[in-house]
């Protein structure tokens, strides 16, 4: 995994991809610095960090895109999988590169508030833990990223495709105010999430009975909880579902400077589970 890591590191900054994601975040950041914290005299910089978070759905595309394609591109992918190396350790090495990126150049904004001591005193616990809230929201977003590109094999593809995918979890709270909060629409969409469970244990066990008793179980499920439990727990389930999923609505903790324990577990979660998912698309390419 390290020499993964420092490969992948060395390419970020032996082409342009590195300096591109790391002038363009720090040109808008700098540019909400001043606007807020400058030219408008505020003391928050939290509400900077808040500000610019629409800043991933055009960095992250530009800092994960070359990270699986790149190897089919250079004609290194068959030589990479059939090294010693797991597919784990290959992914886990090109991913913790990309944050690595993204984490150098978070330091870098780090003189914003050190100039704002400069004029008056700041809340560094709350700029520490907007930091941190930060850090482990873009990590999820380009863990997401990292997934797409493993199932491309064009840069550019994998590019707007990430893009679309984050602008849709950006957009997530906003599509959850026109969502159905009836019952009946959260039993169906308890249904349709047990089929896709299915589907998912089918697509990578390849066993149809595997994935229909995994549809008949979460069924099973849904109707002990409708009959066994209370009734109302449909009621706004597709709602909760999605706000469940909402990575933006679990920063608003951090940007108040409050560590929430739970949040911090689910960003880990969310970012390991695209991980695997990685891992997962590249062995059934690999054996296909």
């Amino acid at each position: 995994m390290l020499a993964i890591y420092k490969r992948e590191l060395r390419a970020y900054f032996t082409s342009s991809t590195g300096f591109i994601f790391m002038g363009f975040f720090l040109l808008l950041s700098g540019f909400f610095f001043a606007l807020t914290n400058i030219f408008g005299a505020s003391s928050n910089y939290n509400s900077v960090l808040g500000s610019i978070t629409f800043i991933f759905l055009i960095v992250v595309p530009i800092l994960t895109m070359r990270l699986m394609p790149d190897d089919k591109r250079l004609r290194t992918d068959q030589l990479l999988y059939t090294s010693p190396l797991s597919i784990s350790g290959i992914v886990l090495g090109k991913y913790l590169a990309a944050v690595t990126v993204f984490l150098l150049t978070l330091l870098v904004t780090c003189l914003y508030p050190i100039i704002m001591s400069f004029f008056g005193d700041i809340a560094v616990w709350e700029i520490v833990g907007g930091y941190i809230g930060f850090l482990l929201l873009g990590s999820s977003f380009i863990s997401i990223g990292l997934f797409i590109s493993s199932l491309t094999e064009n840069q550019v593809i994998a590019a707007v495709i990430t893009f679309s995918a984050l602008l849709f979890v950006w957009l997530l709270d906003w599509v959850t105010q026109g969502l159905p909060t009836d019952r009946v629409s959260g039993i169906v969409f308890a249904v349709i999430l047990a089929l896709a469970a299915g589907a998912f244990v089918y697509y990578n066990t390849r066993n149809i009975y595997v994935g229909v008793a995994t549809t008949l179980v979460g069924v099973a499920i849904i109707v002990a909880a409708y009959f066994l439990a209370d009734r109302f727990f449909f009621d706004g389930f597709i709602v909760r579902v999605f706000e469940w999923f909402s990575l933006l609505k679990r920063y608003d903790d951090f940007q108040m400077g409050i560590l929430s324990l739970s949040s911090i577990v689910y960003y880990i979660t969310f970012s390991s589970a695209f991980i695997f998912l990685t891992v997962r698309a590249i062995e059934k390419k690999r054996w296909s």
